[in-house]
């Protein structure tokens, strides 16, 4: 088990859920809920675990092979994303399913999402199987995929600051590392 293949199953996942969505007429409006809750949860699901468990994991990696510029960026836009997904689905929820305002809501996160994962499969996943070995990409989906059964029912969607994050990740990455001094680098560095 890999948590790249994992994070992989869950965006194929998602892309097949819209794509439901994308096909179900507006007046099955018990349907389109039905299948738009499902999603909406698994999404938000989805970013929490992946910033709980795997953008630790990859700054970790990075700040370790002397990457971290970049595995920084790519957290920062990463959380970014996740807010702006999280944003789409609470502007989902104030419009009624099937009107044509709910079906924008939807549409901003399918973008959202999209641009996401696109991103994500071609910089941080790309960038974690080369930082990190089998064994630990396996004890991570462990960690992943029991996140993921442990909050089936959903999170508390909850915005965090992209640059705070990564402060405070990076702090706890700084105090498993002793000796390793100060890890913030560029435009996170405390002023």
């Amino acid at each position: 088990m890999d948590i790249t293949e994992l994070i992989l199953d869950d965006h194929h996942e998602q892309r097949r859920l819209f794509a439901i969505l994308e096909q179900i007429d507006r007046g099955e409006t018990g349907i389109l809920s039905a299948i738009w809750d499902r999603l909406a949860t698994f999404l938000e699901l989805h970013a929490k675990a992946e910033e709980e468990i795997f953008y630790p994991a990859l700054l970790q990696v990075g700040i370790a092979a002397r990457r971290t510029g970049r595995v920084e960026d790519e957290t920062l836009d990463a959380i970014h994303d996740h807010n702006e997904i999280r944003d789409a689905i609470a502007e989902a929820a104030r419009h009624e399913v099937g009107t044509d305002d709910w079906f924008a809501a939807v549409t901003a996160a399918n973008l959202a999402n999209s641009d996401h994962m696109a991103e994500e499969e071609r910089e941080g996943l790309t960038d974690f199987r080369r930082l990190a070995g089998l064994p630990r990409r396996h004890q991570l989906a462990v960690a992943f995929a029991a996140y993921e059964a442990r909050n089936y029912a959903g999170v508390k969607p909850v915005d965090p600051d992209p640059a705070g994050y990564v402060r405070a990740v990076e702090d706890a990455v700084a105090e498993k590392l002793p000796g390793s001094g100060s890890l913030s680098v560029g435009s996170l560095k405390p002023n």
